[in-house]
């Protein structure tokens, strides 16, 4: 696996997306931005899903294995915030909700995050860890 290329390609998405949450519904170029946002994780899912897929398995299995795995382009926020270092990260409230096992049936919400691309788990406001990373 490249992980350079899927690092590079995620935060493609991630700025799109980014720009696509600045806008309003109305505006003319909202669709044709949408249309590519859609497409790019089509191609996204086509070149690095099964890759994904695999470390969302092993994440599932140890924190929240009662949870369906989605397609990798679930776990994509939102919105992201982007770090004056070129890093990246998201707001508390956002990814997918999952209940935690070892946290006594918490909810939680996992996001996969470029540079360097990472499934981060998130409990309440408090408590956020990388629980996997693209290697």
């Amino acid at each position: 696996m490249d992980i350079e290329a899927l690092n590079r390609d995620m935060i493609k998405l991630v700025e799109l997306k980014n720009e696509l949450s600045q806008m309003d519904y109305n505006q003319p170029e909202y669709d044709d931005k949408e249309e590519t946002l859609h497409d790019m994780e089509d191609d996204f899912l086509e070149q690095y899903g099964d890759y994904l897929e695999d470390a969302l398995h092993m994440v599932h299995d140890e924190y929240c294995p009662d949870d369906d795995v989605l397609l990798p382009t679930a776990y994509l926020a939102k919105e992201y915030v982007a770090k004056g270092d070129g890093k990246y990260d998201v707001k508390a409230s956002d990814g997918v909700p999952v209940e935690l096992d070892d946290f006594g049936g918490k909810i939680g919400r996992l996001a996969l995050i470029p540079n360097p691309v990472r499934l981060v788990l998130t409990i309440g406001k408090q408590h956020k860890e990388a629980v996997w990373q693209a290697k």
